[in-house]
């Protein structure tokens, strides 16, 4: 696939504006607390405890203790800020040349790269020892892979070398459902599995439209996201193919789980509709509609309430077998 050619995008300095700005860099404490909880991502991170407690009810078939619960989410958060940490880091050169990126502590010098260094490794080192002293060792051995992959994998090797990178990348991303499954049973099951890839799937077709849309950022720091390098309608066709299977590989847990009609009804709605918004997306795609005029972020946005809503199916169908005997089912 030829490489689309990418206008010329002007970028402005981050600590020049800082330095016409002095005042905004306030040096309170509460600044510089703000400015190290930027560092781990925090949305990201809420994306991934979205997953992890329907998981968890799911594997306990009711509501887990509750400081089971607090100890899992809070390694989890450790160790996904610490990852989020190490990768900005890592990508603080084209952070800084990228506009949705540019204001990020490291770009800017709020934070020195050898404190973000500190701190990323520091939050892993704890979030390992909460999770297995508090939780079990084997949640946090499988926090710790998640943390090694994202950071040695998919931000040291896969992201400036493939437009497969966020593919497998995302599978860091997935492990959280693991965790959430091993936290309550000491072990890894199949219904685990499956969650872990309807994840896997969902990934590209939840990504892929946010790298449409700023495309030209990640072409101005050459980092080849799929959109920098291939056609609109390649981009599209893989966002529909990745969507199909993602659903189908959620209906799957219907029967292994097994899952009631709650999950059933969610996923199939939910999935539905995601099928629909991707379609819409392709069609606009073959119809040769500008970049303008493709309003990918509507998947974007959308992809983010299908996963909500699928894990709330995940953990209300066994709450509710439990409430009403014979209702769930």
């Amino acid at each position: 696939m030829p490489p689309v050619d990418s206008p010329t995008v002007t970028t402005v300095d981050p600590r020049a504006e800082l330095a016409s700005h002095p005042g905004s860099t306030g040096r309170g404490f509460g600044f510089v607390v703000g400015q190290y909880v930027a560092l781990t991502k925090p949305r990201i991170i809420e994306l991934l405890l979205i997953t992890t407690v329907p998981v968890m009810v799911l594997a306990e078939r009711g509501i887990p203790s509750g400081w089971l619960v607090l100890a899992t989410l809070v390694g989890g958060t450790l160790s996904a800020g610490a990852a989020n940490t190490l990768n900005c880091v890592i990508d603080r050169d084209i952070d800084a040349l990228m506009n949705r990126t540019a204001s990020r502590p490291l770009v800017t010098g709020t934070i020195s790269t050898r404190a973000a260094v500190i701190f990323g490794f520091t939050l892993c080192a704890v979030a390992t020892l909460v999770l297995g002293v508090f939780v079990n060792w084997l949640s946090a051995w499988l926090a710790l892979a998640a943390f090694a992959f994202y950071v040695g994998i998919y931000s040291v090797v896969l992201k400036r070398r493939t437009p497969q990178n966020i593919v497998w990348g995302g599978a860091a991303g997935c492990m959280p459902v693991l965790i959430g499954w091993s936290a309550v049973t000491n072990r890894v099951d199949w219904p685990a599995w499956i969650l872990f890839l309807v994840i896997f799937f969902w990934t590209p077709p939840h990504y892929w439209p946010l790298s449409m849309k700023f495309k030209d950022d990640y072409a101005a720091a050459s980092v080849p996201m799929l959109p920098v390098v291939a056609r609109m309608v390649v981009v599209s066709r893989q966002i529909v193919i990745y969507s199909w299977v993602m659903v189908l590989v959620s209906l799957t847990l219907i029967p292994v789980a097994p899952m009631g009609w709650v999950y059933a009804v969610g996923a199939a709605v939910s999935g539905g509709l995601f099928i629909a918004e991707a379609h819409r997306l392709h069609h606009q795609a073959l119809a040769g509609a500008p970049q303008a005029q493709l309003r990918p972020m509507r998947l974007f946005h959308y992809s983010i309430t299908y996963l909500t809503v699928l894990f709330v199916a995940v953990a209300v169908d066994p709450l509710l077998y439990l409430a009403i005997p014979g209702l769930a089912r």
